[in-house]
């Protein structure tokens, strides 16, 4: 499709996804193992750490998506965040500022204190209902309780559509992918009860699930539990579609870890987000944001994203994942 069609104009917006690796204060929280942080091990200069890394993550989300809607994305979900103290200095960073983003975010019970939350341009998105939804998960082998992120929902206006949106950071793979697959497919579970509460309410709702799914598009939380579909065409009625499959199964990836690439950065849309009606904002295409200066040069991880962290501490870089975005658009009369 061109957006470009001499007869028709089009509205588009950028909604993206982006894991902000360890994007953490200065202070020590003592309700929080946040002594962990990459941030809280340096033993010198934290505050320089921490305003470079604002300002390299501020960098990254205002380029998303840039080139094409001319604007930063409309709607971003983050993840690894440790509180709504970083992301007011990141919304007010230089390169952010003017944009006038509004913060939806809720303290979850992770044992690193490490959070999801919403960003969203305030001309552009209203919320209207935000609520987060406790995953419980437990030890197979103690059976003690897992303390970890909790999903959140968002339901609003991007304009004058009524959207719904889940941000995601699943358990992650540690103890290897089989032990740790549970805990995944118990997230996924509860991901599906969130969109059927919503289905049932309208069946025809609009629904983004963005996160980083700490699975790929092929495992059993994406293709079995939330029956994610390659294929556009093969989504029935109240069913997802993830555009995410086809560049994992091209060989693309948002993280790698010994020389293997995984694309754990994805967002699945609902059905009505692919009729072909633009009266209302529906799916364009997607992409990772994989632009140069985010991928690293020489050593041992080079062509591996760029991060901030390393053996040495802060290393200027940007995050351990890429993020991943999608495009919306709607016809203008």
């Amino acid at each position: 499709m061109n957006l470009n069609a001499q007869d028709k104009k089009f509205k588009i917006h950028t909604l993206a996804f982006y894991n902000l690796e360890n994007l953490f204060d200065t202070i020590n929280d003592p309700t929080k193992l946040d002594e962990y942080s990459p941030m809280m091990e340096l033993k010198i200069n934290r505050s320089y750490a921490y305003k470079q890394k604002i300002t390299n993550m501020a960098k990254v989300i205002s380029e998303i998506g840039k080139d094409v809607t001319n604007n930063v994305p409309a709607i971003l979900g983050v993840s690894e965040v440790e509180n709504e103290v970083v992301l007011e200095d990141l919304v007010n960073d230089s390169l952010l500022f003017k944009k006038n983003y509004g913060i939806v975010h809720y303290d979850s019970p992770d044992a690193r204190g490490i959070d999801v939350a919403l960003l969203y341009q305030k001309k552009l998105f209203t919320p209207i209902s935000s609520s987060t939804h406790e995953l419980k998960i437990y030890d197979d082998q103690d059976g003690k309780r897992i303390t970890t992120r909790d999903q959140l929902l968002v339901s609003g206006k991007l304009e004058d559509d009524l959207i719904h949106i889940i941000v995601n950071h699943w358990p992650s793979r540690r103890g290897g992918e089989v032990r740790s697959r549970p805990k995944r497919i118990a997230a996924a579970k509860l991901n599906k009860r969130i969109v059927d509460s919503i289905q049932t309410v309208d069946p025809y709702a609009k629904i983004f699930i963005m996160g980083d799914l700490n699975d790929d598009p092929t495992n059993t939380s994406v293709k079995t539990v939330l029956k994610a579909k390659r294929k556009r065409k093969k989504v029935g009625f109240k069913g997802l579609y993830n555009p995410f499959e086809k560049f994992y199964r091209d060989g693309l990836g948002t993280t790698a870890y010994r020389d293997n690439w995984s694309l754990f950065d994805q967002i699945i849309i609902s059905k009505p987000l692919l009729e072909k009606n633009y009266a209302s904002f529906r799916y364009y295409k997607a992409g990772i944001f994989n632009k140069n200066y985010l991928i690293t040069t020489k050593g041992k991880y080079k062509g591996y994203p760029y991060r901030s962290w390393g053996y040495d501490g802060f290393i200027n870089g940007f995050s351990d994942h890429f993020p991943v975005y999608m495009y919306l658009i709607k016809e203008v009369n």
